[in-house]
């Protein structure tokens, strides 16, 4: 019958150690690489752009009067041929 060889409490410890920081950097790196790439910004258009500046402008204005929490709404009326900039307001401010 073959002899066993005695093992230490300190290399059980020393070995699930090595084998829990493995584990770790293993799935370190899986979650690394399955993030998805950043999309590029859309191109807007010059209507979109200038709607969106608008914005801001008011959104700066309201913070220097101190309105912070404040809600900004616009209204606007699309005639025919004119961009809807729903998607672009979206994306710019993040709303969903």
């Amino acid at each position: 019958m073959p002899r066993l060889i005695p093992t230490s409490r300190r290399a059980w410890v020393v070995t699930w150690a090595v084998l829990c920081a493995a584990g770790l950097a293993v799935t370190f790196g899986i979650n690394a690489s399955s993030e998805p790439d950043p999309q590029p910004e859309k191109p807007v258009s010059a209507p979109c752009a200038e709607l969106i500046a608008g914005i801001e402008r008011q959104l700066a204005k309201n913070e220097e009067d101190g309105r912070k929490d404040g809600v900004v709404a616009f209204s606007r009326v699309r005639s025919s041929g004119e961009d809807d900039c729903h998607e672009a307001l979206r994306d710019h401010f993040g709303g969903e």
